[in-house]
C-alpha cells in the first residue's frame, strides 16, 4: 500500500508506504488500509500543523465510485466493500473519495505527470497485466459500467494464448511484463529470468531475446493502434515495469505504430514521469477535487 499526503497543487508532502498483508484476508485487509488512512492523517497533525480536510482512495477491480463500493478484487478477495463509509467513519467524518487503481494513476499522470497540458490522452501501464485510463479535459472516462478503457483485453492475436477474461489473443496475454517475463524464460531455458533481464539482453544483442522483444511489441502496437483509431488521443503514455526499460521499448514501439498507422493520427508517445506514486497523487487528486465540487455546489 502507498499513501501519501498531497497539497492542493498536487504536491507530494509526505509518502509511507506498508505491506497490503492480503494473505491476512480481504477483512483485515480493510482494517489496514483504515489505519494506515488514521495514522496518516495524525502525521499531518503532528508534523505539518494541520489536518487532512479530505482523503481519496485508490483501489483494484471492480469499483463503484458513484456509491463509494470497492465491488471485487481478486488479488484481495473482497466484495461489496463500503470503503467510502468505513474511511469516512475512521477520519472523523471528512469527504472520501474513492477510484479504482489504474484510472487514478492516469488522473495524475494526465495532471501533474507526463500528460501535463494533454487535453486528450490515453495512459497505459504495462505490468501484471495492461490497463488503460482514458483523460478528456482533465477528468478520467470510467464508461457506463466502470469499465472503460480496459486496453488489455483487446483481441490482437485470436489464435494467442487464453486469457483469465475467458478470451484467447487478449493484448495483457503477449504484451504486459508478466507475459515477457512468461516468454523470455521459456526462450532462455532460465525459469527465474524476467522481462528486466530480457530488455538487458535485447540490449546485448541476443537473437532469442529480441525475437520475444519484437513479439510483444508487435502486440503491443498492435492493440495501441486500435485503442487510438477508437479514441484520437494526443499523447499515448505508457508506464509500468516494461516501460522502465526506456529506448529499449519506446524506440521500436514508435516505429511499429508508425508502420500499423494508415489514416491515424500518431499522438506523442512517452514514458509515465510519476513511477509507483501515480496512484497515491492521484487519490490526493480525488480528494481536492471532491471539496471543490461540494463548494461549487
Amino acid at each position: 500500500m502507498k499513501a501519501a499526503l498531497v497539497g492542493a497543487d498536487g504536491a507530494l508532502l509526505y509518502e509511507a508506504r506498508r505491506a497490503t498483508g492480503r494473505e491476512r484476508g480481504p477483512d483485515a485487509v480493510v482494517e489496514s488500509i483504515l489505519t494506515f488512512a488514521a495514522d496518516l492523517r495524525a502525521y499531518g497533525e503532528e508534523h505539518l500543523g494541520e489536518s487532512a480536510v479530505a482523503a481519496g482512495v485508490a483501489v483494484p477491480g471492480i469499483v463503484d465510485a458513484e456509491n463509494g463500493i470497492a465491488v471485487y478484487a481478486s488479488n484481495l478477495g473482497w466484495r461489496d466493500v463500503p470503503m467510502r463509509e468505513l474511511l469516512g467513519e475512521r477520519l472523523g467524518g471528512v469527504p472520501v473519495a474513492l477510484g479504482h487503481d489504474v484510472r487514478t494513476g492516469g488522473l495524475a499522470e494526465g495532471r501533474i505527470g507526463a500528460g501535463r497540458g494533454a487535453d486528450r490522452f490515453l495512459f497505459v501501464p504495462l505490468g501484471t497485466g495492461i490497463a488503460g485510463a482514458i483523460g478528456i479535459a482533465g477528468t478520467i472516462e470510467s464508461g457506463a459500467h466502470g469499465y472503460a478503457g480496459e486496453i488489455g483485453h483487446i483481441v490482437v492475436r485470436p489464435d494467442g494464448p487464453e486469457c483469465g477474461c475467458g478470451q484467447r489473443g487478449c493484448l495483457e496475454t503477449l504484451a504486459s511484463a508478466s507475459a515477457v517475463t512468461r516468454a523470455w524464460a521459456a526462450a532462455s531455458g532460465d525459469p527465474t529470468a524476467d522481462a528486466a533481464d530480457c530488455a538487458k539482453a535485447v540490449e546485448s544483442g541476443d537473437p532469442a531475446a529480441v525475437e520475444v522483444w519484437r513479439n510483444a511489441v508487435d502486440a503491443l502496437a498492435a492493440g495501441l493502434v486500435t485503442a487510438l483509431t477508437l479514441l484520437d488521443p494526443g499523447t499515448l503514455i505508457i508506464g509500468g515495469g516494461l516501460a522502465e526499460a526506456g529506448e529499449t521499448l519506446f524506440t521500436p514501439l514508435r516505429a511499429a505504430v508508425e508502420e500499423r498507422v494508415t489514416f491515424q493520427k500518431v499522438p506523442h508517445i512517452v514514458p509515465a514521469a510519476l513511477g509507483d506514486t501515480a496512484g497515491c497523487l492521484g487519490a490526493g487528486l480525488l480528494a481536492w477535487d471532491l471539496l471543490s465540487t461540494e463548494v461549487s455546489a
